[in-house]
């Protein structure tokens, strides 16, 4: 595949614009960019512009300009070719299908990022974060990406690296080398403490990753409540929409009902559930199997009270239900109501500023914690928990006086967990799966 010289329009085509990119990279670009250019010089020099047309036969079809960059000092480190032009539908795709029929084919989405990575111009948490900046929704989220871009996860995890390819190496040294009396012998009460010392470092590094996970991607929110307390209500003054049917009849809500909100320091993505209660509505009572499940999933409950009345056995249920929650009380209805609570709103009317200054206060990210790597996905987070795994059971081992030579294969795996973070292992599958997520032309 990478011997292949792939073309891809780069900028959307879904409107006319000012100018469109059509990029190629591969060892035959300047081939194919000679085939349909014609310029004052067909000998390209690399990290220059050109201006010149695509010619189609002896038919110009646009007036263009021409960047050229030369392996290895390119963005895929293969040769390239950006050709800008003018942003006419017809005419971009005219220009790319022109680079196809001369000898390119067409990029599959992310191909340009992960011949970048393959020819060892960035790591896949870099190729990762390309990707994360493109679809960044915000501020926090952009300064992630451009932080993993700058390799800064690489930098976070070469220590732990290094240190567990030591312990490795040290023990190897032992089992293969007994006899050679310069070569220390190493005990298990040597290792114990570096292996200590690497758990809690593991540790720090994952606890960091669950708050830039959610600075990033956002929290499941789960609004909770009795029937008719306002939860619909608080669903449709926080989206600003009429998303959920309110009315004064009890138990409207009998499905899930979602929509994200950006606040200024998080983003929430809100499900409104039905009222729990007990109830012989068969219809009702599979709502609140599902209200339930979704409380289970849920990273912030908001738990809605009526305002207006004295708490009832129902409500003490409930705050009993989530106690063990990240949760935040509001208590609703407070223009029917002369009692003032911690948090108070109207939801009806849209006064729910309470609730998102405490919202806003409970997710406030220091820029310095922003400024910190971190593992940025999923993927990364899982790996680095199974690095975790197999390293406790390294120390269990260690504890329970298992020899040295035996506990080799959970270092080992320990190892190959922290490199497939940063793809220096990986198998084609994965990196299909990650590349596929990307816009063509990236």
């Amino acid at each position: 595949m990478l011997e292949q010289t792939i073309v891809a329009i780069s900028t959307s085509i879904i409107t006319a614009s000012a100018i469109n990119i059509i990029r190629m990279s591969g060892s035959d670009s300047l081939i194919v960019l000679n085939k349909i250019f014609k310029a004052k010089t067909n000998d390209f020099e690399g990290y220059r512009i050109y201006h010149g047309n695509i010619m189609d036969g002896d038919k110009i079809i646009d007036d263009v300009l021409v960047s050229v960059f030369k392996a290895p000092h390119s963005y895929t480190g293969e040769d390239m070719v950006e050709i800008n032009c003018h942003g006419g539908i017809y005419v971009t795709r005219k220009i790319y299908e022109l680079c196809l029929s001369n000898g390119a084919r067409a990029a599959m989405e992310g191909e340009f990022t992960k011949r970048a990575f393959l020819n060892g111009k960035m790591d896949l948490t870099q190729a990762e974060a390309v990707n994360d900046l493109i679809m960044a929704d915000n501020k926090n989220n952009a300064f992630l990406a451009v932080n993993s871009l700058k390799g800064s996860v690489g930098q976070l995890l070469m220590p732990l690296m290094d240190d567990v390819m030591q312990i490795i190496a040290n023990i190897e040294v032992n089992i293969d080398y007994p006899e050679y009396d310069d070569v220390g012998i190493i005990t298990a009460n040597e290792i114990k403490p570096l292996v200590d010392d690497w758990l809690i470092r593991c540790q720090e590094i994952l606890e960091k990753a669950e708050s830039t996970l959610i600075v990033k991607e956002g929290v499941k929110t789960v609004i909770v409540g009795k029937p008719n307390v306002g939860k619909s209500s608080l669903l449709n003054a926080l989206l600003a929409e009429d998303k959920a049917i309110v009315t004064e009849i009890a138990g409207t809500t009998r499905d899930l009902v979602e929509g994200d909100i950006h606040l200024k320091n998080v983003t929430l993505h809100l499900i409104d559930t039905a009222g729990i209660h007990d109830t012989d509505n068969m219809i009702e009572q599979i709502g609140i199997e599902k209200s339930q499940e979704a409380l289970k999933q849920a990273q912030l409950v908001i738990l809605v009270m009526d305002g207006s009345k004295e708490l009832d056995n129902e409500d003490k249920e409930l705050l009993e239900l989530t106690k063990d929650k990240n949760r935040i009380v509001v208590y609703n209805k407070q223009d029917l109501s002369a009692k003032t609570h911690e948090i108070n709103i109207s939801a009806i009317n849209g006064d729910i500023s309470q609730l998102i200054d405490e919202i806003n206060m409970r997710f406030e990210t220091n820029q310095l914690v922003l400024e910190q790597p971190s593992l940025n996905n999923e993927r990364q987070i899982s790996l680095m928990k199974e690095a975790q795994s197999s390293m406790k059971l390294v120390k269990k081992s260690l504890e329970d006086n298992v020899p040295l030579d035996l506990i080799n294969e959970d270092l080992q795996n320990s190892y190959r967990c922290l490199k497939e973070i940063l793809g220096e292992y990986h198998r084609e599958d994965l990196l299909d799966g990650i590349f596929s997520r990307f816009c063509v032309g990236k």
